[in-house]
């Protein structure tokens, strides 16, 4: 049975009729949708005629590039939830190295990484009616080049496939333009005021430099996240930028008086993910990289502590070799951290 009252409470519900009425007339569109409105869910339903009563809306075949298998996973569960089915049946996934997705499945949500090859093999993506690139902002080279492929391919060999860019802080102007001068389509959230208190360290600390971070500012967030749970109520969301920091201000917090701990990154079990996406009944402290900045609404969190850290791809060019390395968070990246809280 489909959950139409958690359906009707998303904000980009509102949006849909210009998203429909834009792909009607050019096949493109770009979504402008703050974060937790329900884009990612809500959208992909709607373009495939899911969300009708008896399923009566037009019947299409809708795939989500999503930048991260966790994204994945996570916007397949929650699309299936939203229609009191299993994964695998209307909605299903392909990440690498996993599949679920049934013969009679209209949405599959993937990562770009599995787009881009899929792309290689069949250019026209055949008996694919629409494609979301989700979280569009998060730059990275399957990203730019399954972007490239996908308009390419609208322009020589599937003028009818539809197209849309979905993001909360991406750059909307400039998305359209890439497009084909597509209209820009935005949705309305529920804005609530969220207070920004700067904590600096008490002395100075030395920037990342390559993957290392100052140990002394990993025990400055661990102070802050206790501080953040003396002071406000509700669950903290704590911004770190990778595993390893993540393991090292856990182990700092030690005791959190009851709180329930829990670490979130791209190889936590399925167990911790699900736990994460569902309403606790204690309260939380969640340790995340970026993959809770924008792939995942974690629900109950009041406090955002944001230690001004992302580690990401950068090209050695005395290697020609790229590598992970940590550097300051964007402002764009910044405005989605504090939008969880």
């Amino acid at each position: 049975m489909i959950r139409y009252d958690a359906l009707d409470a998303l904000p980009v519900r509102s949006a849909l009729p210009g998203l429909d009425a834009a792909l009607e007339a050019g096949g493109a569109a770009v979504l402008v949708a703050p974060p937790g409105t329900g884009k990612t869910t809500l959208v992909p339903l709607a373009l495939a005629g899911l969300l009708g009563k008896g399923n009566e809306g037009p019947a299409r075949r809708v795939v989500v590039a999503e930048p991260r298998r966790i994204a994945a996973r996570a916007a397949a569960r929650r699309m299936a939830w939203l229609l009191g089915e299993k994964v695998g049946e209307s909605v299903g996934y392909t990440v690498r190295g996993e599949r679920i997705v049934g013969r009679h499945a209209r949405v599959e949500v993937v990562t770009t990484g599995v787009l881009l090859q899929r792309l290689q093999r069949d250019q026209e993506l055949a008996g694919v009616d629409a494609v979301i690139l989700d979280e569009c902002h998060e730059r990275h080279l399957d990203a730019d080049t399954v972007a490239a492929f996908l308009v390419d391919v609208r322009e020589t060999l599937r003028p009818e496939l539809r197209l849309v860019a979905a993001s909360a802080t991406t750059d909307a102007q400039g998305w359209a333009r890439l497009l084909g001068d597509a209209p820009v389509v935005e949705a309305e959230g529920v804005a609530y005021p969220v207070e920004v208190v700067w904590t600096p360290p008490v002395r100075p600390v030395r920037p990342p430099h390559g993957m290392r971070v100052d140990p002394a500012l990993l025990t400055h967030v661990a102070a802050t996240v206790r501080r953040a749970l003396g002071e406000r109520d509700g669950d903290v969301l704590c911004f770190l930028p990778g595993v390893g920091e993540i393991a090292r201000v856990a182990g700092q917090l030690g005791d959190l008086g009851g709180a329930e701990l829990l670490q979130v990154h791209g190889r936590a079990p399925a167990a911790v993910q699900d736990a994460v996406l569902s309403p606790g009944t204690r309260r939380r402290v969640v340790l995340a990289t970026s993959v809770a900045e924008s792939s995942l609404t974690v629900p109950g969190v009041r406090v955002v502590v944001d230690s001004g850290l992302a580690r990401e791809p950068r090209v050695d060019h005395a290697r020609g070799l790229s590598a992970l390395a940590t550097v300051r968070a964007s402002q764009a990246a910044g405005r989605q951290r504090a939008g969880r809280a």
